[in-house]
């Protein structure tokens, strides 16, 4: 916000996790959510995703490339109308590539194409717990971008869900990558802050955009 007393600032969270401020201006986030709300439509559009447990994740999911369930991935969407997985644009990849490259440096960019996003949408009650994203085959840095309402942002440690962990706030447009030591720490979202968008985005909740290089 332009009447901040101090302006935020990017920031190393852990080694390894970086985020950006502001890394996507108003256009590009604007391309985005045309984008995102393509891909929500059926078929294989947005699902509220169920547990092993036969419990809900409040955040409700698209995905791109690979179609990702508890705990794996497949082609279709097995846990859904069994359609075919939406195909991942390598425009993504390529904005996933420079966002690695703008946060960890260029010696940071893997060498297999980035080919999954795992696309979350928050209302103002949705929640993420914590949670490690380790079900692809290989370490390349996970690659976050938001749109849309505000959050908190929990960025933990990699050997247990407790603390010490670190509150982040993303706004719409903010960066964050995770690799290296940080590849496989706990994190999750606690908290959403309804109203928050910026009102030149006509998005009414949030929008995370989370792209992965499978290994697969």
């Amino acid at each position: 916000m332009e009447d901040e007393l101090f302006p935020r600032e990017r920031a190393e969270v852990a080694p390894g996790a970086v985020q950006v401020v502001d890394w996507l201006d108003a256009e590009r986030q604007r391309a985005l959510l045309a984008a995102c709300r393509d891909w929500a439509r059926p078929p294989a559009g947005l699902r509220t995703v169920r547990t092993p447990g036969g419990g809900t994740m409040t955040a409700r999911q698209v995905c791109l490339g690979w179609h990702w369930y508890p705990y794996a991935y497949a082609r279709t969407v097995v846990d859904g109308d069994g359609s075919p997985v939406k195909p991942f644009p390598d425009w993504l990849g390529a904005l996933g590539r420079r966002a690695v490259a703008d946060a960890l440096g260029p010696d940071a960019v893997p060498a297999a194409p980035y080919d999954i996003a795992l696309i979350n949408f928050y209302d103002g009650d949705a929640r993420m717990g914590m949670h490690r994203d380790g079900d692809e085959k290989t370490d390349a840095p996970v690659v976050s971008l938001s749109l849309g309402d505000t959050c908190v942002f929990r960025f933990g440690n990699t050997g247990t869900r407790a603390k010490p962990y670190t509150d982040v706030e993303l706004r719409s447009g903010d960066l964050f990558v995770f690799g290296g030591p940080s590849r496989f720490a706990y994190h999750g979202v606690p908290r959403v802050r309804p109203g928050t968008a910026p009102a030149w985005l006509g998005l009414a909740g949030r929008l995370n955009i989370t792209l992965r290089v499978s290994g697969l």
